[in-house]
């Protein structure tokens, strides 16, 4: 479907060249023929590159009239792509990190200033995982990291942004801090788990001493099954979310006594709706504030969602004080 709205003028530009003027095949000075435009949507806002191309003359060489392009465009981004690599790789982090949806990326790019679809989103998530296969191919320079610390500690973990879709099962070095394996499995099945094990176990040139990962019963089974002999421990943020576990359910019961303080909060903005002044516009914001602290679970046990409620809420209240020591309204109690 062709675009609907021009695209806006770019509001950077940057002028890129070849680092040498010589060939690299023949050493004979090349010439620069002509110069590229390209367009491409950054974080940092729209970016013109002006890519100066130059080619070798010489008819005997290899490479004669063979574009050879500036090393620097290869940082902003992948041939023929209208994106940044830093858009592919903020997608790839709000995917995998953040457990974001495609909508909910979408959202969030749209409010960085991006001009982007749905559909780019998928793309940009495809890209993501291709870069991310190409560097973990790089065997020659994982080994070498590995032959010097002598062995590996293997963290194992399964990443699902939507419910009912593939997982992304990685696999981690936790002294490197590297990234073994990353593959997507319909199920956690242990076979497939021990298979994805034993896959790693047989291409490291080290031994693995030990494995770290949360207590679901078929990793337990895979690892047995694979890495028979090596100690399996649960991670330390697992460890600590079972001993904080009586903690968090008194933080959890303070959530639903501090959320039956704000029932009134619809009330209010149905009262509002209605009005087209400022005071209302002013009301309607302090109650999206209160329905924002109110979706906001935290991630526990070491953000708690009851005291993170508590906090915000604090906050919206002394807000409202100081509206009405200025002369405002004075606020409502029950919001």
């Amino acid at each position: 479907m062709a675009k609907k709205t021009p695209r806006p003028e770019p509001s950077i530009t940057q002028d890129l060249s070849p680092l040498r003027a010589d060939c690299p095949h023949c050493g004979q000075a090349t010439w620069a023929d002509y110069t590229n435009r390209r367009t491409v949507a950054t974080l940092a806002g729209l970016t013109r590159l002006n890519i100066a191309v130059r080619r070798c003359h010489n008819r005997d060489c290899q490479a004669h009239l063979r574009p050879l392009r500036p090393e620097a465009e290869g940082r902003v981004a992948l041939p023929r792509h209208e994106f940044g690599l830093d858009v592919v790789a903020l997608a790839g982090t709000l995917r995998y990190r953040e457990h974001k949806s495609v909508p909910e990326i979408h959202r969030d790019l749209l409010g960085r200033g991006l001009a982007v679809s749905q559909r780019s989103v998928t793309n940009l998530l495809d890209r993501y995982d291709e870069l991310l296969a190409v560097a973990l191919a790089d065997d020659a320079r994982l080994n070498r990291l590995l032959d010097e610390q002598g062995k590996v500690v293997l963290a194992l973990d399964g990443l699902q942004p939507d419910v009912g879709h593939e997982v992304l099962w990685v696999l981690r070095d936790c002294l490197s801090g590297e990234i073994l394996l990353a593959r997507s499995l319909l199920s956690a099945r242990q076979q497939d788990l021990a298979e994805l094990l034993g896959e790693v176990r047989d291409a490291l040139a080290v031994p693995v001493a030990a494995v770290v990962s949360d207590g679901q019963r078929s990793i337990r089974k895979a690892v047995a099954e694979a890495l028979p002999g090596v100690p399996h421990q649960l991670c330390h943020f697992h460890y600590l979310r079972e001993a904080a576990r009586p903690i968090y359910e008194a933080d959890r019961n303070a959530k639903k006594r501090l959320k039956k303080q704000v029932r009134g909060v619809r009330k209010i903005e149905r009262a509002c709706e209605v009005r087209g002044d400022a005071e209302a516009e002013v009301i309607l914001g302090y109650c999206c504030a209160v329905r924002s602290a109110l979706t906001d679970d935290g991630r526990p046990p070491l953000d708690a969602c009851g005291l993170k409620l508590h906090e915000r809420l604090t906050a919206v209240s002394a807000s409202l004080g100081r509206a009405a020591e200025k002369g405002g309204c004075p606020p409502n109690s029950r919001s």
